[in-house]
């Protein structure tokens, strides 16, 4: 007889497994073992089959029983319950006890086959001659968008064009919650709560008070439009109420 795919789940597993018809149902248990972390006397098997109807496998003696008595179809799940009470179960999605290796950065250094190894032989990132000339260009250009744009705080400005996103610059500087970025970030108070934050970020607080409200936005300023841009009223275009 052939095998029959099954998929075989349980608390802590989910795969697919050829399933032989043949076996009996304590050989099955005794394969499922290292599958499921269940001992096969824990172990209580339901099949779970296309027409969703759920078949019990047990039998008085498991020894003799095959499986060719079940009605196993390709695809059906295999249903693994552990009968253990919960303090006696392992938990095998806890890592929080697996002493875990971290590498000494000398070690790391010496090796020919890592990343920084890569970085170095293509002179890129810190490893890149002109990169300090490369960072200050950036600081440079990014001062400039603040200076010519007139960003301040305390401004009235849009952000993004998009003249429903109005609010009042709160914060101009560097951001050090937002990581893999040079030189400031402009933080605006929305009129309406359409932004990302509270006025904090990372648990940094950078204006305001911690609200359910999301009035603030965090942006560089070149999506900053500076202008006598008025609070936005939802009832102007309204002739009743």
């Amino acid at each position: 007889m052939a095998d029959v795919p099954l998929l075989v789940t349980s608390e802590n597993s989910s795969s697919e497994r050829r399933i032989t018809p043949s076996w009996s149902i304590s050989q099955l248990k005794s394969k499922l073992e290292p599958v499921t972390g269940i001992p096969p006397s824990c172990q209580r098997i339901k099949l779970r089959t296309s027409a969703n109807d759920v078949i019990a496998i047990e039998a008085e003696n498991e020894d003799a029983v095959p499986l060719s008595n079940f009605h196993l179809t390709p695809y059906a799940e295999l249903q693994i319950i552990d009968t253990r009470p919960a303090g006696a179960r392992l938990n095998l999605n806890d890592t929080s006890g697996v002493e875990k290796y971290v590498m000494p950065v000398e070690e790391y250094e010496k090796k020919t086959d890592s990343v920084l190894a890569w970085k170095k032989a293509g002179k890129l990132g810190r490893f890149n001659p002109d990169a300090p000339t490369l960072e200050k260009a950036k600081l440079d250009a990014n001062e400039h968008e603040i200076e010519s744009r007139g960003i301040a705080v305390g401004r009235r400005c849009r952000v993004g064009g998009d003249d429903a996103r109005r609010g009042q610059i709160k914060f101009v500087g560097e951001v050090k919650e937002i990581p893999g970025t040079l030189g400031a970030w402009v933080g605006v108070h929305l009129d309406e709560p359409v932004g990302k934050n509270d006025g904090s970020v990372g648990g940094t607080r950078y204006w305001g008070e911690e609200s359910v409200l999301k009035h603030g936005v965090f942006v560089r300023p070149e999506r900053v439009e500076v202008g006598d841009w008025p609070a936005l009223d939802d009832l102007e275009d309204m002739e009743e109420i």
